[in-house]
């Protein structure tokens, strides 16, 4: 089941509101476990197992680590803790990365086990290890009761693609959530607006890409168009995610943090490694980099250290070369950067600034985007003309045109004008009648949009 379909629009998520605010304070709680189990069920039946067994595990351990606070085996409980939450994360996700690299470099025959990848997984398994960790270092509190945690881990709004929650963000909220009509009310209306960016505006970037990247004739503006559409689909499809993420969390009494603040207006890479999925970047920040030593450190120590995160960075999103070549290609240039570049970059203009970020930004999701290595050649090849293919074709100028509104919608609202306009149409005299009016008409075009479409996952299921 995914957020963008008729029977969680017009199904689940009726009954589980219904049910959650009808049912006293006690069973809230238990309310969203078994709704969320069942959201999970539903797309994953077999897998289910993972994820409830890694939640009780995780609770377990934490009571451990607690138990074993100041002594001796507290460190080795964490240890233990920590390979056993990611045992499952490595099995099932780089079995096959490792059984063919050893295949090729020592020409081996071992059978591929080919493992369909649980869904959530990288999400939830970060998760429960942030807990751990936090209860570790003091810095959050054990959590006893095992249908609160669970919870927590199960919790349905962002099970499957996030944003990473860190227990300590919302422990509070776990067992003393208040609700109130207005973060009721911000919940819908942020769902809503996610719900839009993906149905209406990503769905359909990539309809487009799918049409000119199957032609059997491709020209360069072909390939750099599907490299510019993929850059915004994927801020849509996934910042859609997370707005959602977050408006279903407002509704139940959660606070999520923000996940994304307008990547595609950075002035450098570092920054925007600061707006994009934020709850990942602060993840390895604050349990592999800092750790490691961040930037206390020698220079080498430091450069070390990146390459180290970038490497996880990539290798986290998925077991194939590119998405490693894709942390490494960043930590490049966020080193680049900090040593010396970043203060050749302050003294452009603004526009060239930014314009940087993009060209880079996008030549990254070139990389990210393809299937392997050979695909990420073929792509940039592709871009520039490689093996004398034209420069432009008729096939890609017709859905050019055909989409230059859509584009263009697309690439206005990925920068903060739309909310600036919001924000003051908010506080005029008719301001209160528009928010509830934008929802209404945003569900009935995603509505006739998905009555009438084909399903279109979200991006980020297959990390």
């Amino acid at each position: 089941m995914i957020f963008s379909s008729v029977p969680f629009l017009y199904g689940f998520l009726i009954v589980v509101i219904a049910l959650y605010f009808l049912l006293p304070k006690k069973l809230k709680n238990l309310v969203l476990l078994l709704s969320s189990l069942f959201f999970y069920f539903y797309g994953e039946p077999i897998y289910s197992i993972i994820m409830v067994t890694s939640s009780f595990s995780g609770y377990l351990f934490g009571l451990l680590i607690e138990n074993t606070r100041g002594k001796k085996p507290s460190k080795l409980v964490l240890w233990i803790a920590t390979a056993v939450t990611l045992a499952p994360l490595i099995f099932f996700k780089y079995s096959d990365f490792f059984i063919t690299n050893i295949n090729g470099v020592f020409k081996s025959d071992i059978n591929l086990l080919r493992l369909a990848l649980p869904i959530g997984i990288s999400f939830y398994t970060f998760q429960i290890l942030s807990y751990l960790i936090d209860v570790y270092r003091g810095d959050a509190r054990v959590q006893k009761n095992p249908i609160s945690f669970m919870a927590y881990v199960s919790l349905f709004p962002q099970l499957i693609a996030g944003p990473i929650v860190r227990y300590q963000t919302i422990q509070d909220e776990l067992d003393g959530r208040t609700h109130s009509l207005s973060d009721f009310s911000y919940g819908i209306t942020r769902f809503c607006v996610g719900l839009g960016k993906k149905v209406l505006i990503a769905d359909s970037l990539s309809a487009m890409i799918l049409s000119l990247s199957s032609a059997a004739d491709r020209s360069v503006l072909s390939f750099w168009v599907c490299a510019i559409a993929f850059t915004l689909q994927i801020y849509f499809d996934f910042s859609g995610y997370s707005d959602m993420a977050i408006g279903l969390g407002r509704i139940f009494g959660f606070h999520f943090l923000e996940n994304f603040n307008y990547p595609y207006i950075s002035k450098s890479v570092t920054e925007f490694w600061r707006r994009w999925h934020i709850s990942l970047g602060s993840w390895f920040r604050d349990y592999v980099y800092i750790p490691m030593g961040g930037n206390r450190c020698s220079k080498g120590k430091w450069m070390f250290n990146i390459l180290v995160v970038w490497f996880l960075t990539g290798f986290w999103h998925g077991a194939s070369w590119n998405f490693i070549v894709w942390g490494l290609y960043f930590a490049t240039f966020l080193l680049l950067e900090k040593l010396f570049l970043a203060k050749k970059l302050e003294k452009l203009p603004m526009w060239l600034q930014i314009l940087y970020t993009l060209i880079l930004v996008n030549f990254g999701f070139v990389i990210f985007n393809a299937n392997d290595l050979s695909g990420v050649i073929a792509n940039f090849g592709g871009m520039f003309g490689a093996g004398g293919i034209p420069l432009t074709d008729s096939r890609t100028v017709y859905y050019l045109l055909g989409n230059a509104v859509l584009l263009l919608i697309a690439a206005v609202g990925a920068t903060p004008l739309p909310k600036k306009l919001a924000d003051k149409l908010r506080n005029t005299s008719f301001g209160w009648v528009l928010e509830p009016l934008f929802a209404v008409v945003t569900l009935l075009l995603v509505t006739a949009y998905l009555v009438d479409g084909s399903f279109s996952p979200f991006l980020y299921f297959r990390f």
